[in-house]
């Protein structure tokens, strides 16, 4: 980002880019709730994997239904990126809460909802001993010609105890993650 002549470098293949033109346009959280449909529209197929539920508060419906369930959902800035911009219900105050209540009344458009998911734990070194902590992964994924999944990926780790933020910028860590195979005898 931000650096000059890097598109007119990649179109002369000098450089490659790990992220395409464009992914971050997709990373938009108000984007997510229709991946469903945009994988039917462009692959003609259904997803193979289901979305977490969404809620958009722009939905009546979907807005009181998370102004009455702040305690209980993952609130988002749909704008928002490395774990800012969110209220994790279960563990908000009062007051965080009332704060996301007249953000959503203010600007639904900028927020989505979701119910707060249990990720799985991992034992972690943390201050010389081995104590769990959430996890979450991320696949690295090569597309050429093929799309190929590789056997692996980054594991984020939300260091804190008890937090559900894996993300760096708030604290968490990351572990290489490897997939092997069964030998044979």
């Amino acid at each position: 980002m931000g650096v000059a002549g890097r598109i007119g470098a990649y179109r002369a293949g000098r450089i490659g880019l790990v992220n395409g033109i464009g992914t971050g346009c997709v990373d938009d959280k108000g984007i997510y709730p229709f991946v469903p449909d945009i994988i039917r529209f462009f692959l003609n197929e259904d997803p193979i994997l289901p979305n977490v539920e969404t809620f958009r508060p722009l939905i009546p419906s979907h807005k009181s239904h998370i102004l009455a369930n702040l305690e209980k959902l993952v609130v988002k800035a749909v704008d928002a990126s490395g774990g800012y911009g969110m209220l994790i219900g279960p563990a908000s105050t009062s007051a965080q809460r009332e704060e996301f209540r007249r953000k959503i009344e203010t600007n639904p458009r900028g927020y989505i909802a979701q119910p707060t998911i249990n990720l799985s734990t991992h034992p972690t070194l943390i201050d010389g001993k081995l104590d769990g902590r959430h996890i979450d992964l991320r696949p690295f994924v090569l597309f050429g010609e093929d799309i190929k999944v590789l056997p692996g990926g980054l594991t984020r780790v939300a260091l804190p105890k008890g937090s559900l933020v894996v993300n760096s910028s708030q604290g968490g860590g990351t572990k290489d993650t490897w997939v092997l195979r069964k030998q044979s005898n």
